[in-house]
């Protein structure tokens, strides 16, 4: 019989390069493998698993929904929508919301709402309006939003792109300043770069563009997919900043690590440009995953997990910097999204993370030089303190490695 790898080898598109494991349990911090053997997670799906694996609550919830109301379409009202929409409006202070299911969807319900936004209330000539983004951002995968990338294999073979996309620099005020014209319809960012390597803008930085924003009537759109829900430390990361966006991109751990579960946020004048037909998804804001994502929501704030990253993540920093070794060339992050960069001169981070993998540790380079340390929000300082001892021993056995050749 081939192997589960073998016959994804065979058998899947080959647009991911996986650690060589087979994963098939999960509870918790932690996840086991097709034969039986335990690692920590220190991935979390990309931060979609902020409430750990197969959380109790969660679990509960999807077995009496699913025997309840799963999928109507949003041709008809159903019980579900509307106390989710309210509690996720309320926890962020915006004022409407459209649920999607991917991150991918939301990001590009919230281009739509900018561009027509920019037509109908701000005035922009017709198919004339630009949306600011930041050199190193991922939003996406889709063709509208890898138009915006700077990341030379994310467009390499996709063209054409369409148009009405600028970048500018990220964590260069100076830039978006110079950036904007009477045709600009948003500056859509991330409060800290993920995909990119889990970089911190400048101190500042962010009010510093939403005070700009306001002055030339701009939207600002933070897109918190990888960062909100607690992941930072804050609910928000934009609160680092002390920044209320006026349109607010989620999804990822607002699912639970269960459901994918999205949405754009806004103020009420940039939602309310979308009129029945403008925009929809046969799944989006279905019972299902409002029930999901109304859960998630109440346990992030009950179980007060935003607060627990920060406290943790600080931790691990602290803990990370004590590690002596030539091969860690930066620490970065707030709360428990923290980047790992290697020295490329003398190893690479996939090398770490496969040395990680056989330790029983899972994490996953970022562009190469980087090892990303999200886990779930409910890991223990005990775990951490593990974590820490595990890298620490990697790094240390690489380095001898490198001076014994």
């Amino acid at each position: 019989m081939a192997s589960r790898i073998d016959l994804e080898a065979q058998y899947c598109a080959q647009n991911y390069k996986p650690l060589p494991v087979v994963l098939t349990r999960a509870e918790g911090v932690h996840v086991w493998d097709e034969d039986g053997n335990k690692y920590l997670d220190m991935m979390s799906a990309y931060s979609a698993v902020s409430h750990g694996h197969a959380n109790p609550r969660l679990v509960r919830l999807v077995q009496e929904q699913v025997a309840q109301l799963n999928i109507v379409s949003r041709a008809f009202y159903t019980d579900r929508l509307g106390p989710f929409l309210e509690r996720i409006c309320q926890l962020t202070g915006q004022d409407m919301a459209l649920p999607m299911n991917t991150g991918a969807e939301a990001v590009e319900t919230a281009i739509k709402a900018a561009r027509k936004w920019a037509y109908t209330v701000k005035g922009v000539a017709t198919d004339q309006a630009e949306i600011i983004a930041c050199t190193g951002n991922f939003h996406g995968r889709t063709i509208a939003i890898v138009a915006m990338s700077d990341e030379p294999q994310y467009q390499a073979g996709f063209g054409p792109f369409p148009p009405g996309f600028r970048l500018v620099e990220y964590g260069n005020i100076d830039a978006l300043r110079e950036a904007i014209t009477d045709n600009t319809a948003a500056f859509l960012v991330e409060p800290i770069q993920g995909e990119g390597g889990i970089i911190v803008p400048p101190d500042g930085y962010l009010k510093a563009a939403a005070e700009l924003c306001r002055e030339r009537n701009v939207l600002l759109i933070a897109d918190e997919i990888q960062t909100g829900l607690g992941r930072t430390g804050k609910l928000l990361a934009c609160e680092h900043d002390d920044v209320h966006p006026d349109g607010l991109i989620l999804g990822k751990a607002l699912g639970g690590g269960i459901l994918p579960v999205s949405m754009f946020l806004a103020r009420r004048d940039v939602m309310e440009v979308f009129t029945p037909g403008d925009h929809g998804s046969t799944f989006g804001g279905n019972p299902l995953a409002a029930a999901v994502g109304l859960e998630a929501l109440n346990i992030l704030v009950e179980d007060n997990l935003a607060q627990r990253s920060a406290d943790l993540g600080t931790y691990l920093l602290e803990q990370l910097r004590e590690i002596d070794t030539p091969l860690i060339r930066e620490l970065r992050g707030r709360g428990l999204f923290v980047g790992i960069e290697i020295d490329p001169s003398l190893a690479s981070a996939r090398q770490v993370c496969e040395a990680l993998m056989k330790r029983g540790l899972l994490s996953k380079e970022t562009h190469e030089t980087v090892v990303r340390l999200a886990p779930p929000l409910v890991i223990d300082q005990a775990e951490i303190d593990w974590a820490v001892q595990q890298i620490r021993e990697v790094l240390q056995e690489i380095d001898r490695v490198r001076l014994a050749s």
